[in-house]
């Protein structure tokens, strides 16, 4: 059974289910390439403007599937080798997810705890369930809480204070919390999780393609950048190169037509 269920559930948009609902949809190595390889069709994909990431069933992700994790071989070499490799593979989504051209929404029903947190922070927009729960598990089983970009992410998002509370502890927090500290930016009852996400999408396809593409690469970058100076250089060159894209040149005209815009991406 695939892991990962894609679905074009209205143009330019596309609902990424990660599925095993029986596990809480935790994830194996399997499941890390169906992912990675997902991720690469949507980021070829020009149809494609936003991106949804959910769980099936009562779930977002669990994490790594501890009962499906059988090692890395019977030498400590060998673990050693193969477990680096699947490390640098799991860890690697979240620089994917971040680079992709389409922003994604992570609309997280249920538990997102360890590597589902770790998804849930590499998306652009977290909106959450009232039943959602999320925790730092990964000090839990033995191992650093900093995971799958988790220490550079979650203080950007919460603050550090936050971050090392979380981190150190490993303790479950709800949906309210979560939204009180600015880990989602709302929270919906579950039946409404899905119709909420596609309502942010919705909003974000409404705009340029190319000034959507920007926006991300421009906004993730500049939480990088040492100086003001240096992010206001990112954004002027930005802004020369979008209005060369035709769009702008189409919202001017949809302007004065007084119409909706009819943006390409294309000069």
């Amino acid at each position: 059974m695939s892991y990962v269920r894609t679905e074009d559930v209205e143009p330019g948009i596309r609902v990424l289910t990660l599925e095993k609902p029986e596990r809480l949809n935790a994830i194996d190595f399997d499941g890390v390439r169906e992912l990675h390889a997902a991720l690469d069709a949507i980021a070829a994909d020009r149809t494609c403007r936003v991106v949804i990431l959910t769980g099936a069933g009562r779930g977002f992700c669990a994490g790594l599937d501890l009962k499906a994790f059988g090692g890395f071989g019977d030498s400590k070499s060998d673990r050693v080798t193969a477990g680096m490799h699947f490390q640098e593979l799991i860890a690697g989504l979240i620089p994917k997810m971040r680079s992709l051209p389409q922003p994604i929404i992570a609309a997280v029903n249920g538990p997102a705890t360890g590597g589902g947190l770790a998804f849930a922070l590499g998306s652009d927009v977290r909106i959450a369930a009232r039943s959602a729960t999320f925790a730092v598990s990964f000090i839990r089983v033995g191992l650093s809480g900093c995971d799958i970009g988790t220490s550079y992410l979650l203080p950007r998002l919460v603050g550090a204070a936050y971050a090392f509370e979380l981190m150190l502890t490993g303790r479950k927090f709800d949906a309210t919390e979560a939204e009180r500290i600015g880990l989602v930016v709302k929270v919906v009852d579950d039946d409404a999780l899905m119709e909420s996400a596609l309502e942010t999408a919705r909003l974000i396809c409404a705009n340029s393609p190319f000034g959507v593409w920007m926006t991300k690469e421009v906004m993730w970058a500049n939480l990088e950048t040492p100086g003001l100076a240096a992010a206001i250089d990112r954004e002027n060159r930005t802004q020369i190169l979008a209005q060369h894209s035709g769009d702008m040149a189409e919202a001017v005209a949809a302007f004065l037509a007084k119409r909706p815009a009819d943006f390409s991406g294309r000069s």
